[in-house]
C-alpha cells in the first residue's frame, strides 16, 4: 500500500497478489493530448482525493493513461463470459485496472481506466472509446446512484487529443471507473474452464473477503457465497424493473458479484410501458429485452452455479442438487423484491393477498395505452390524473376505486401514503432525448452547460422540484430509439 499525501490517491493491489493466470501486467498506451473533461467532484471527495489536485496536470495524465500514479499495479483481468448465449473468453480488452483505492472510511474501490489502449484480450481491437460512450457512461451512473441503485460509478472523463475510428472518426476519450470490485460472473466462469480447482478456490476465497467477509468463518462458506450473489441480484434486477431500466446487454460478463450495475453499453430508460421494450441495436431477437431481465438473471446465475460446482458439494450429485434448488428460488426472491417495491410506488404498506393483482391490472392498463412508465406513477404520487388517454379510460377509473379502497384499508393516512410514494416514484429519470441532447452539445460543440444542468437534476430524482418539470416531458418525434455498443 502507498499513499500519495498531496493528491489523496492510496493504492493497494490485492488483486495482483492472485494467481498471474488471472490478469496481465499491462501499461496503459499514452494518448496524444489529455484534457479533462468532466470530473466527479462528490465521489472524489469520498475517495479521500484532493478536488484540487486532481485538476492539475500531473493528475489528468493519470485519468489519461500517460502517468502511473505512486503505488499502481496496472493490469488486465482475464474472464470470459456467454456474450448472447454463447460462451467465449473475453478479458479487458480496453480497460486497465490501476489498483485498488483505500479510502479514509477504510472502504476499497476498484480504480480503472477504460479505452486506455490495447491489451492481451482484445481481440484486434484498438482498445480505445470515444467521448460521447464515455459520457453516456458518466450520466446514466450516477443517475442509477441517485435513484439508490447499487452501481459502478465515474470519477473522471479525459479527452484524449485523438481520433477513434468507428463508422466515423470521433473524438476519443478515456473514462476512470470506480468499482466495488471488477470480479464478474465471467470471472468464475473463466477460472472454472481454465484453471485448477485450487484457483478456484482461491478467487472464491478472495470474493469472500472483499465482499462478504461476515461469511468467512461459515463452515459452508462455499454455498454460502453462492445464496449471498442470488440474494443480491434478486434486490439489484427488481430495482432496475422498478424504474424502468433496461440494462441492453447482460452478457455473464457484465453481471459483478457485488451486485452493482456495471458495464453501461446500450442501456436506456423505458418511456411507454411495453416489457417488450429493447433499445440495443444489436439485440435484434429481444433476448435482453426489458420484461426479459429477471429470466436472464437466473440464467445467468446458473452459469455461476456451475462454475462453482466444485467447491458445494462432496460429489457432483450433491453439488448440482444444492445449486438448482438455490438457482430455482431466484425467481421467488426476485418477486418478493419487486412486489416490495411496486407496493411502496402505489402507497401501500403492509401485503394483501389482492396486491399482484391490483398492480398486474395497472400495468396491463399502462401497456394498452401506451403510458409512460415514470411518468405514469409520478401522476398518480401529485395525483394530476388529467393529461393522458389511460386516465380518461373506464378501465382506469375501475382500477383507481379499488386502488383507493386498498388505501383506505391500511392504518396508515393518506398523507403518510403519498410521501411513501414520493420516496418510491422518482419524478424524473435520465430521459433519452434529453441524454442525446446532453452528449451532441458536449462533443460537437464542447458545451458542458446542458449535461451540467442535466446531471444536477438527475442528482435528486425524488426532489419534485419546479426545475424538474421540463425534465420530465416526453419528446415530441416518436421515433424508435436505438442505443449502440459503444462504452
Amino acid at each position: 500500500m502507498t499513499q500519495n499525501k498531496e493528491t489523496g490517491w492510496n493504492f493497494d493491489n490485492s488483486y495482483a497478489d492472485l494467481p498471474e493466470s488471472f490478469f496481465s501486467n499491462v501499461m496503459p498506451t499514452p494518448v496524444r493530448a489529455p484534457k479533462l473533461a468532466i470530473l466527479n467532484q462528490p465521489l472524489a471527495s469520498f475517495l479521500g482525493l484532493d478536488v484540487q489536485q486532481l485538476q492539475s496536470e500531473t493528475n489528468v495524465a493519470v485519468f489519461a493513461g500517460n502517468r502511473i500514479p505512486e503505488g499502481a499495479a496496472p493490469l488486465a483481468q482475464a474472464y470470459a463470459g456467454h456474450q448472447f448465449g454463447h460462451f467465449t473468453l473475453l478479458g479487458d480488452g480496453r480497460a486497465v485496472l490501476l489498483g485498488e483505492q483505500l479510502t479514509p472510511k477504510g472502504e476499497r474501490f476498484d480504480i480503472q481506466l477504460k479505452g486506455s489502449g490495447p491489451t492481451p484480450y482484445s481481440r484486434g481491437g484498438d482498445g480505445r472509446a470515444a467521448l460521447g460512450p464515455m459520457l453516456r457512461e458518466y450520466v446514466i451512473s450516477e443517475a442509477m446512484h441517485a435513484l439508490g441503485i447499487p452501481t459502478t460509478r465515474i470519477l473522471a472523463v479525459v479527452t484524449t487529443g485523438e481520433s477513434v475510428v468507428r463508422e466515423t472518426d470521433l473524438p476519443g476519450a478515456v473514462l476512470t471507473r470506480v468499482a466495488a470490485s471488477h470480479l464478474r460472473v465471467g470471472t468464475f466462469q473463466y477460472v472454472a474452464a481454465w484453471g485448477t480447482e485450487e484457483e478456484l478456490q482461491i478467487l472464491a476465497d478472495y470474493t469472500i473477503q472483499r465482499h462478504f467477509p461476515y461469511i468467512e468463518l461459515n463452515a459452508n462458506r462455499y454455498r454460502t457465497l453462492l445464496e449471498e450473489v442470488i440474494k443480491r441480484q434478486a434486490a439489484l434486477i427488481a430495482n432496475w424493473q422498478l424504474v424502468g431500466f433496461i440494462h441492453g446487454v447482460m452478457n455473464t460478463d457484465n453481471m459483478a458479484i457485488s451486485g452493482e450495475t456495471i458495464d453501461y453499453g446500450p442501456c436506456a430508460f423505458m418511456d411507454a410501458y411495453d416489457p417488450a421494450t429493447v433499445f440495443s441495436s444489436i439485440d435484434r431477437r429481444g433476448r435482453y429485452a426489458y420484461g426479459n431481465q429477471p429470466d436472464i438473471a437466473g440464467w445467468n446465475l446458473a452459469r455461476f452455479a456451475e462454475s462453482l460446482l466444485p467447491l458445494l458439494g462432496e460429489n457432483q450429485e450433491q453439488a448440482v442438487a444444492f445449486a438448482q434448488d438455490k438457482v430455482f428460488h431466484f425467481g421467488s426472491l426476485y418477486q418478493v423484491n419487486w412486489l416490495s417495491g411496486m407496493r411502496s410506488k402505489l402507497g401501500l404498506f403492509h401485503e394483501a393477498e389482492q396486491d399482484e393483482a391490483l398492480i398486474n391490472r395497472l400495468l396491463t392498463l399502462m401497456k394498452t395505452y401506451h403510458a409512460d412508465y415514470t411518468n405514469t406513477f409520478r401522476a398518480l404520487t401529485l395525483n394530476d390524473l388529467e393529461n393522458d388517454d389511460l386516465f380518461k379510460s373506464r378501465e382506469f377509473a375501475a382500477w383507481q376505486r379499488d386502488w383507493q379502497a386498498r388505501l383506505d384499508g391500511q392504518e396508515e393516512s393518506r398523507e403518510t401514503a403519498t410521501q411513501l410514494m414520493r420516496k418510491s416514484n422518482p419524478a424524473i429519470i435520465p430521459r433519452n432525448h434529453r441524454v442525446e441532447e446532453a452528449l451532441a452539445a458536449a462533443v460537437d460543440k464542447g458545451d458542458y452547460s446542458v449535461l451540467e444542468r442535466l446531471l444536477a437534476v438527475l442528482s435528486q430524482p425524488y426532489a419534485y422540484s419546479n426545475e424538474q418539470v421540463a425534465y420530465a416531458k416526453l419528446p415530441v418525434a416518436t421515433a424508435c430509439y436505438q442505443t449502440f455498443c459503444g462504452t
